[in-house]
């Protein structure tokens, strides 16, 4: 066994449960859906959380040649799966029942969850910088697919205005199908 699979053995486990946490919030939400709305925001958030746990773990990937097997990464990798694990937990309630409607539970928790998604990024930025130096760091393609997120997820964490929040996770999320098309 390799040092990262030794190191992806764990993150990817926590990350595989962060989707997992995620897409059973989402099921539980749809099962009570006679009793409950769900409504854009936490459907936006859920998708927005489920494709940056995606786009974490491909980097993480990207990044398996450079990674030392040592104590700071393994407790730092640890530290951004926990709090991918925690974000995605939050965003669909345990029991949607109790929630007349999921926009009210969307307002309780999206700072907590933006935000946790915000460090998360910060750190893989860091940690790509600094084993790759981020080539590439002032073309117009990483402007706008990588450091586009970080004002707008801060905007979102800040703004009141629902719509706004709205808006700026609509452009998130298409930030994750543009990389893919934009190379």
């Amino acid at each position: 066994m390799s040092g990262f699979e030794f190191i992806f053995s764990l993150f990817g486990l926590i990350l595989g449960l962060a989707l997992a946490e995620g897409l059973g919030g989402l099921a539980r939400a749809l099962k009570a859906s006679h009793r409950v709305r769900i409504g854009w925001p936490t459907a936006l958030l859920g998708l927005f959380v489920s494709c940056d746990v995606v786009t974490f773990w491909m980097y993480g990937w990207a990044l398996r040649g450079l990674l030392p097997l040592g104590w700071p990464v393994m407790f730092g990798g640890f530290v951004v799966t926990a709090i991918y694990y925690v974000a995605a937990s939050l965003v669909f309630p345990d029991d949607p029942a109790e929630w007349s409607d999921l926009d009210a539970h969307f307002d309780k928790h999206r700072r907590t969850v933006l935000g946790g998604i915000f460090l998360c990024n910060v750190a893989l930025i860091a940690v790509a910088a600094a084993f790759t130096g981020l080539p590439g760091a002032g073309s117009l393609r990483k402007i706008i697919l990588t450091w586009s997120f970080f004002p707008v997820a801060a905007l979102a964490i800040a703004a009141k205005d629902r719509r706004i929040v709205i808006a700026c996770l609509v452009w998130l999320i298409a930030l994750y199908p543009l990389s893919a098309v934009w190379h």
